[in-house]
């Protein structure tokens, strides 16, 4: 749908909102694509039980006021909202988390909220593509750090990717329409409390850590043992937001730390009576859309119902978690550049809509969890390799090496950041 090339748009004349970079303590960047996922399977798994309307009911009466977006040139609309059933065709979902301190528990002050406030900046900002045969789905980061991107219908400019929110989601979504060449007509803003509320819903999600994770800039810090660790609250949440405790201390260590995250809340999610449990289900559901504003093609109940359908029967293994390929800015050691020829390839496969598989490494904080054994193989050790490699299925498309990454069905470890003085 709306397949077409990255084109460059006319310049504008709108003034740059500031953007503001204070430590990492102060900054909440989300990586939430799974609660979302999780919002919608439950919001109709709780329909069929015998509280399902009450869950519903309760659930939908937590949707704020839809945004309305406006898209690049050549760009699809959203099409009308189809009866309850699984959606047809492709879905193309935007996830923004802003790092806003707007009215965020323990941000009441003047000095509280000068980091970020308003509709903040999006420090994560991830893509959802689910297949339009609904058997396969790909999850892209796109590092908060980017520069030289063609933002909102403006030429390329040093303008870093997280100010595209500061001009609005629809500016966020355009940029992500440029760079893949897809029309996303469902987007939504996500606030760092759902984090917790998350966590808390599922009872943890516990995750594998190759070493001890310490990171004294976030809030609660952290200081976790290496081993199996089951994160909750506020905990979860530090560990989601944090940059200077995990791989090599930078935002694509980050990145790869939140698809290990992430990869285990899916399973957890699919597994566990999680989706035999209507308490359990609308609470995921309640703690997800009360803390996301959705755009205005979302916020009919059955969209959202319709797109969980299409989500519901995707095999772990044909769901995808990518980093959008970047390399070091020539210009600034601490920005990163879109590298043309592998983006090029990714933006090829989400529009040829066929299922992904990577032949690169492990993101730069994750490793392979050696006590996880691979169907038909050997458990693999701790010296092996801890690549994502695989050989393509039938149909599907191999990524260039360049683009890391790891299927929610890879079970991966934690590495900490160990180069602190």
């Amino acid at each position: 749908m709306g397949r077409r090339s990255a084109v460059t748009g006319s310049r504008s004349s709108r003034p740059h909102a500031p953007i503001r970079h204070g430590r990492l303590h102060r900054s909440h960047p989300i990586a939430s694509i799974a609660k979302v996922l999780a919002a919608m399977v439950a919001v109709v798994a709780v329909s069929g039980t015998a509280v399902g309307a009450f869950a519903v009911y309760g659930t939908v009466s937590n949707i704020k006021p839809g945004i309305h977006l406006t898209h690049a040139v050549g760009a699809k609309p959203a099409p009308e909202a189809p009866s309850v059933g699984p959606i047809d065709g492709e879905v193309n979902m935007l996830l923004a988390g802003t790092d806003t301190r707007t009215g965020q528990a323990g941000y009441q002050t003047k000095a509280q909220l000068a980091g970020s406030s308003g509709i903040g900046n999006n420090d994560v900002t991830m893509l959802l593509h689910v297949s339009a045969d609904h058997t396969s789905a790909t999850v892209v980061s796109f590092p908060r750090d980017m520069v030289n991107i063609p933002m909102c219908g403006r030429s390329t400019s040093p303008a870093m990717f997280n100010s595209t929110l500061s001009r609005g989601l629809s500016c966020t979504v355009q940029t992500v329409e440029k760079m893949t060449g897809l029309s996303i007509p469902y987007a939504g803003v996500i606030t760092f409390d759902g984090v917790t509320g998350m966590s808390n819903a599922v009872g943890g999600v516990t995750v594998c850590l190759a070493t001890p994770v310490k990171d004294p800039y976030t809030d609660p810090q952290l200081n976790l043992p290496a081993g199996q660790q089951s994160l909750v609250g506020a905990e979860a949440l530090s560990f989601l937001r944090s940059r200077h405790g995990v791989g090599d201390g930078s935002d694509l260590g980050r990145i790869s730390n939140q698809q290990v995250f992430l990869s285990a809340l899916t399973r957890k999610i699919t597994s566990d009576g999680v989706l035999s449990n209507p308490v359990t289900l609308y609470k995921l559901a309640n703690a997800a859309l009360s803390n996301v504003q959705l755009s205005d093609t979302l916020t009919n109940p059955t969209t959202l119902m319709s797109i969980a359908l299409a989500l519901k029967g995707i095999d772990l293994s044909n769901i995808v978690f990518v980093q959008y390929p970047t390399g070091a800015d020539p210009a600034n050691p601490n920005r990163v550049v879109p590298l043309v020829t592998p983006a090029a390839a990714l933006a090829t496969a989400l529009q040829s809509d066929q299922p992904i598989t990577l032949t690169g490494k492990l993101g730069r904080a994750a490793i392979a969890d050696p006590t996880a054994p691979v169907a038909g193989t050997p458990a693999p050790t701790a010296s092996t390799d801890p690549s994502a490699s695989a050989t393509p299925g039938p149909g599907s498309i191999a990524l260039p090496s360049t683009i890391s990454g790891q299927s929610a069905d890879q079970t991966t470890c934690t590495q900490g950041f160990t180069n602190r003085k």
